[in-house]
């Protein structure tokens, strides 16, 4: 049975984020300012991102520093003035303890750890006995410190190939050893006062693992075996080669886009971090393993903060835009606004999001692209954060199609939705009109069929009619979630809905399900489309109900075999919660495989935005993944898993609407083809992406072991009609224009990035 402890991560998960500044509203802290320590970034080239970059900065500027959970260095200055001053003996400790645990929230692990042993010995040498609560609330601050440390000195500062690779071996085992030996120690200690502490067991193994001393260094009592980490097929190694191509961006939390932003053929890379004084990132693909950065090139500077980025082509004019997201998590210091970045085609961006009529202040991090109405143009849901303290009223914007958007949420009945983490639209019902799943915090989730205007000889935008169809269609749960999408898992040609669930009644919890334990951990739900407008919850029936937390998250073909895999990225924001990212093999539609540690997927680290992609262009798609948390102190290198290659055919379609939107969102597509004398057929439809991750919009679709595609079949849905094209070669990149009688194949450079591990000082910390 779980148990919580002092530091439990609670079913509010993240939202305990928000009380980082409790003992100042408790009352410890005076009236008056404090100096703030933001530095302010340069301006951007075009006069909406100037406008949006010193927004950006007066909010940030005009937060309160004593709540404000991304300011705690200004809290760490407050509490050493206050240590300058007359405190009672209780006041004093009360004050170093949060002291020490502002310096950790900060990243200076080194000096938190000092104040935590002093404050120890003081206690020790004046015969101080501590409440067993706060006594095991200090030892446990002094593991968890022990343990960011031994992470900064090794996996951030010296980083490595295999750095934080779970289960940590050969070269991510650390050469600086104080931090894992501390760690050791601290929750050896734990766990002798409490057999039971099953978070200090979890991060004891970790320790170990660090030192090179798993499993012969874990006391039998406690040691965790490697059965539990065995893969259940080798899916062969994915090294991570984001230094050697220049990518190892270093950030907090955040999202990502692979795109080809300039239409040369080669994917692209937009990173943003959560923090909301970092710079959004823009990397171009030189087509030869290396990236460089463009980010002043394109004017972005200034653009900082947001948790999560989508892409669309929201113009039509065959250059993809972005939507940055900003707040999420934040409560009422997430009041920011998010971005339209116009993508002018020469390598450069304006921010639009004013003269677009979608400036507004709300926490969210979650939107989508859909042309809901069918007219040729993308519209836009937004799904924002709402409580009974801080409501705000998610919304949907109608495309003008002169540049501008018209809100109309509220008459269309999608307003009022809660604390709304993921959006995603797809077509389940395969009528071309397409529908909208709402992933909600602590509530009903809900699916709304689009059924179109409620009048049809005069349709209005505000009075379209979409019904709520969340319970009648089963997909309510579950009731804490976060990321989703649609897509077809079983290849039946009828979308399906993944959903992942994230909450643990505490960080016992979720160690209990690494261990092997019972656990009380939400997990994720996948609904097979019954065709009839339900849905039916296979969770169990394909083994995915095995991963706890997943925040990014994203699907892609890992061998070419034509059925899409699942890829998740877990974490909460306290430092202990290390647990490792897990990778899912789709076993031709009847189970989910975890190929976690054969791949080396299973990164410790805190993992956001993740996204798949045939980056080398030679038919295997690689995965990125943003990596670091939301605690100002624990930011961490972005990661890019090259794909070794399985020997399975491909083809890839890039589509290009004329009457649906240029993008080709909702486009469906149905390849069959003779994979070993067995006729098969698989189904992808445009746009249909991760809640928390970018894929290409470009469709890379594997064909397993056959040597021709017998017949593409592209559906449009705004002129409704359906494209054919027959025995298309394999390997080759087509372009395919609506209505158009060929497909166009693309010649392009062939590349491979390089695998051989850098020298570990200059693949740390890189910017």
């Amino acid at each position: 049975m779980s148990r919580q402890h002092p530091l439990s991560v609670r079913r509010q998960g993240r939202r305990d984020f928000l009380k980082a500044g409790s003992v100042l509203a408790a009352g410890l802290a005076a009236g008056g300012a404090f100096p703030l320590r933001a530095d302010a970034p340069a301006i951007g080239q075009s006069p909406g991102t100037r406008k949006m970059a010193a927004l950006l900065r007066q909010i940030w500027e005009q937060s309160d520093w004593k709540a404000d959970p991304n300011k705690p260095a200004e809290r760490v200055g407050y509490y050493r003035t206050l240590l300058r001053g007359t405190l009672s003996p209780e006041q004093e400790f009360a004050v170093r303890l949060e002291l020490g645990k502002e310096l950790l929230r900060s990243g200076e692990s080194d000096q938190a750890l000092q104040t935590f042993e002093s404050l120890a010995q003081s206690c020790r040498e004046r015969g101080i006995r501590l409440p067993p609560a706060v006594d095991r609330d200090l030892q446990h601050s002094i593991a968890i410190a022990y343990l960011r440390l031994g992470e900064q000195e090794n996996c951030a500062s010296m980083h490595g190939q295999k750095s934080c690779i779970f289960p940590i071996h050969g070269s991510g085992i650390h050469s600086r050893t104080r931090g894992a030996e501390g760690a050791r120690r601290a929750f050896t200690a734990l766990l002798e006062q409490d057999p039971h502490d099953e978070t200090s067991r979890w991060l004891l193994n970790i320790a170990c693992m660090q030192l090179g001393q798993y499993p012969q260094g874990v006391p039998a009592r406690w040691l965790i075996t490697e059965e539990r980490f065995q893969s259940e097929y080798d899916i062969g190694d994915f090294l991570d080669v984001a230094p050697q191509a220049g990518v190892a961006s270093v950030g907090h939390a955040g999202g990502v886009i692979l795109e080809d932003f300039d239409r040369d053929g080669y994917l692209d890379l937009m990173i943003s971090s959560s923090f909301p004084t970092e710079q959004l990132r823009y990397f171009h693909n030189n087509a030869d393993g290396t990236f460089t950065e463009r980010t002043r090139e394109a004017g972005l500077i200034g653009e900082t903060g947001g948790l999560n980025i989508v892409q669309g082509d929201y113009n039509n004019d065959g250059y993809p835009d972005v939507l940055v997201l900003r707040g999420g998590w934040l409560g009422r210091f997430g009041n920011y606004p998010m971005s339209l970045l116009r993508n002018n085609g020469n390598g450069t961006f304006d921010d639009v999001t004013e003269a677009a009529g979608l400036l507004s202040m709300h926490p969210t991090q979650t939107a989508a692209w859909a042309d809901y109405d069918n007219d040729g143009w993308l519209d836009l849901f937004v799904g924002v954060e709402s409580t009974p303290g801080n409501p705000h009223r998610s919304q949907l914007f109608h495309n003008n199609g002169d540049g501008t958007f018209t809100e109309v949420a509220v008459p269309n009945g999608m307003d009022d939705l809660g604390f709304v983490k993921g959006v995603a639209w797809g077509d389940f019902n395969n009528d071309g009109l397409p529908d909208l799943y709402v992933s909600v915090m602590d509530g009903s989730n809900r699916l709304f069929r689009n059924d179109g205007p409620r009048d049809a000889k005069n349709p209005r935008l505000d009075q379209w009619k979409f019904t709520e169809i969340g319970r009648e269609a089963g997909v309510t749960e579950p009731l804490s979630s976060f990321a989703t999408w649609f897509f077809d898992y079983d290849n039946d040609g009828w979308p399906d809905i993944f959903v992942a669930g994230y909450s643990a009644d505490s960080m016992d919890d979720v160690a209990d399900f690494e261990i092997g334990y019972p656990s009380h951990c939400e997990q994720p739900r996948l609904y097979h489309n019954n065709r009839d407008g339900t849905f039916t919850d296979v969770t169990k029936e394909v083994r995915l109900n095995r991963a706890v937390l997943p925040m990014g998250a994203g699907f892609g073909d890992l061998n070419n075999d034509g059925w899409l895999d699942i890829y998740l990225g877990t974490g909460e924001p306290p430092y202990e919660c290390l647990i490792p990212n897990r990778m899912f093999l789709n076993h031709e539609g009847r189970a989910f495989l975890d190929v976690t540690t054969s791949g080396g997927f299973g990164h410790l680290q805190k993992g956001h935005g993740i996204a798949f992609g045939d980056i080398e262009n030679n038919g295997n798609e690689d995965v990125f993944e943003v990596m670091g948390g939301q605690l100002p102190g624990d930011t961490y290198q972005c990661v890019l898993y090259r794909n070794p290659g399985h020997g399975n055919h491909w083809i890839t379609l890039d589509l290009e609407g004329v009457r649906t939107n240029r993008a080709a969102f909702g486009a469906r597509i149905a390849v069959t083809f003779r994979d070993q004398d067995v006729q098969r057929h698989v189904y992808r439809t445009v746009g249909y992406g991760s809640s928390f991750g970018g894929n290409p919009l470009r469709q890379h679709i594997g064909i397993g072991r056959a040597e021709r595609v017998e017949r593409v079949e592209i559906f449009w849905p705004v002129s409704r009609t359906t494209q054919v094209f027959t025995d298309l070669p394999i390997g080759r990149i087509f372009r395919i224009r609506e209505g158009a009688s060929k497909a166009a194949a693309v010649s392009l450079r062939t590349f491979a990035f390089d695998t051989i591990p850098m020298e570990k000082d200059s693949m740390g910390m890189q910017h």
